[in-house]
């Protein structure tokens, strides 16, 4: 099944939910539009089951990254450089999946709202925990506003993924994450 929401992963970041069809589907996930329907009821059930699948996939892949780093400080270094690398090139020009469905589906779907909201509420959490650990082990400055940064890291983040979608070099993501760190010290 994993490989089935994977595949219908990469359609919706692609082309957005409206652009894509349930042919579009059919395609990538090697299913037929009858077999997607019994496994999922219709195209919202696909991408509901989709979009549990890129966060859950993503945040796996960050978390493995994040136990390796030694301190507050370059976890969040790590953070940032992971979503820097998911904004250029090709992988940039796919896109991102919360984004995308926050621009196209949270203001017509309260389901989707709700779980983008969740998505950006556990990602804020994060960057907050981060801070204080890096404050905690002096990585990051003492006095910084753990709210508010977290805030504006949160929209930093997310930026870098729209701005991904147009294009950017790994240079151009690189050097914009690198230059947010600087607010930490």
């Amino acid at each position: 099944m994993n490989s089935v929401l994977d595949g219908a992963v990469c359609v919706f970041r692609e082309r957005g939910y409206h652009a894509t069809s349930v042919g579009d589907l059919s395609d990538a996930t090697g299913l037929t539009a009858g077999s997607l329907y019994k496994a999922f009821t219709d195209k919202r059930g696909v991408f509901l089951a989709a979009f549990e699948r890129y966060v859950e996939t993503r945040n796996a892949e960050l978390q493995r990254l994040l136990e390796r780093q030694p301190d507050g400080f370059h976890k969040i270094r790590a953070l940032l450089r992971f979503y820097a690398e998911s904004s250029h090139g090709s992988e940039g020009r796919r896109g991102c999946l919360v984004v995308a469905s926050a621009t196209a589906l949270a203001t017509f779907d309260e389901e989707v709202a709700g779980r983008i909201e969740a998505t950006m509420r556990r990602s804020e959490a994060l960057l907050r925990r981060l801070l204080q650990q890096g404050q905690a082990d002096g990585s990051v400055a003492a006095g910084l506003p753990v709210a508010a940064t977290a805030r504006s890291l949160l929209a930093f983040l997310y930026g870098l993924r729209l701005v991904g979608k147009f294009g950017r070099s790994q240079h151009d993501m690189q050097t914009a994450a690198d230059e947010a760190l600087r607010i930490l010290r």
